[in-house]
């Protein structure tokens, strides 16, 4: 199948999805479709591989394949992955692995890594007239690099498709687009995280993480991105490659820790700097020290001075920009009444903040070793009132940076 035949079919199923009728009557498209895990699965087919989801209402959508490396993407409006656990639905050796997500408000995405170069062969929804279920199944082949390349490529946007193009390539940091905000659940799969009276972290962090996403998107004029929406690891490398993939403004990574020893409480949110403010910060972020990244590019093989000049550059920028995020998250949760640690404003070497390139923050929203800590943080009202805070804090600190836009250094 050509690249053109490609393109024509994903603009004919957004338009039949979004105008066209079904048995008579419209199917309502306007809420979140939910993947059907019991009948959805990646296997290897053959010599290709197979795509089966099951969503419980049809939607647009549109697949295609990119190359370097080879991946296939479903785009659809919209679908919610709450409870998709891509360790069951991805059983093919000729995919590596899998990834989901928002994309931008309205729209969401599955990114499957392929082993090689698999041409797309056929690709199709059909929608149940009774239940407006929907089943949507894609069929991969081997093909030649060449091939591969011939028939890849995002198709151009149609009507409705206003969408950015694959997130490995980011888009212009201008803010003629929406601010892009990379929310990091801390956390997740096997590594759980601080655990107490039975909470555990990285399941509170996830559930704030998708409340804020939500909180945010509301407001208009932000994109979020999640470095995971399920119970999955993610490594620290990979958390900050994905903020570099997606052209992240911001980047804030949401923990709840518990320390051993020394009593700690309340909201601190910390920067990052070289060494720690203080004993606590250093025992929070000793065990996730790596090296420094900068634009995805792991430096620890350059050259020390180059390395140096190179990081003290990005830094230059971003340091002071991080600084005024970090007084205005401060003042907005202090605005909402959400508890403050007596040191509210830290710094340390957490790992996952090491863009220097992107203004990076890490929110600990509370402390699991503290009692009164632990209620609020499993609390949805409470975790609405962070939420709000965060979205109130961004709206300030991007009038002023856009404010200060015209003073940095070019």
């Amino acid at each position: 199948m050509s690249r053109l035949i490609h393109h024509i079919l994903g603009a004919l199923v957004l338009a039949l999805a979004t105008t066209a009728p079904l048995s008579g009557q419209e199917r309502d498209f306007t809420a979140l479709a939910r993947v059907d895990m019991s009948q959805s699965q990646i296997t290897d087919a053959g010599a290709g591989l197979s795509v089966e989801l099951t969503l419980s209402q049809g939607v647009p959508w549109r697949a295609f394949t990119l190359t370097d490396p080879p991946r296939a993407v479903f785009d659809f409006r919209e679908v919610d992955w709450t409870g998709v656990d891509k360790r069951a639905l991805l059983n093919a050796d000729r995919a590596t692995d899998l990834r989901f997500g928002v994309f931008r408000p309205g729209w969401s995405r599955l990114v499957l890594d392929l082993a090689g170069p698999l041409a797309l062969d056929r690709t199709g929804m059909s929608i149940a007239e009774d239940s407006g279920r929907a089943r949507l199944t894609a069929r991969f082949l081997p093909a030649t690099v060449a091939d591969f390349a011939a028939v890849s490529g995002a198709p151009p946007d149609g009507p409705g498709w206003a969408m950015a193009q694959d997130g490995s390539k980011a888009p212009p940091k201008g803010r003629s687009g929406p601010l892009v905000v990379v929310i990091d659940a801390g956390h997740g799969g096997i590594d759980p995280g601080a655990e107490r009276e039975g909470l555990v972290e990285k399941d509170l962090m996830l559930a704030l993480a998708r409340e804020m996403s939500e909180t945010l998107i509301r407001a208009g004029g932000i994109e979020v991105v999640l470095t995971r929406n399920d119970d999955s690891f993610v490594s620290l490398e990979r958390r900050v490659e994905i903020a570099h993939e997606v052209g992240a403004h911001v980047f804030l990574s949401l923990h709840a820790d518990a320390l051993a020893e020394g009593r700690a409480r309340g909201a601190v949110v910390h920067t990052l700097s070289d060494t720690a403010t203080d004993a606590a910060s250093a025992k929070l972020a000793e065990r996730h020290d790596r090296d420094d990244i900068l634009s995805g590019i792991d430096l620890s093989g350059k050259a020390d001075e180059v390395a140096d000049v190179l990081l003290d550059l990005a830094r230059l920028e971003t340091r002071p920009r991080t600084d005024r995020l970090a007084d205005a998250l401060v003042a907005a949760l202090r605005a909402a009444g959400a508890p403050l640690n007596s040191h509210a404003q830290r710094s340390a070497g957490f790992s996952v903040l090491k863009a220097a390139d992107i203004p990076s923050v890490l929110i600990e929203v509370g402390f699991l070793s503290d009692k009164r800590d632990r209620a609020n943080l499993n609390d949805p009202a409470f975790r609405a009132r962070v939420a709000g805070a965060v979205r109130d804090a961004l709206a300030v600190w991007l009038r002023e940076d856009a404010a200060l836009a015209p003073l940095v250094r070019q």
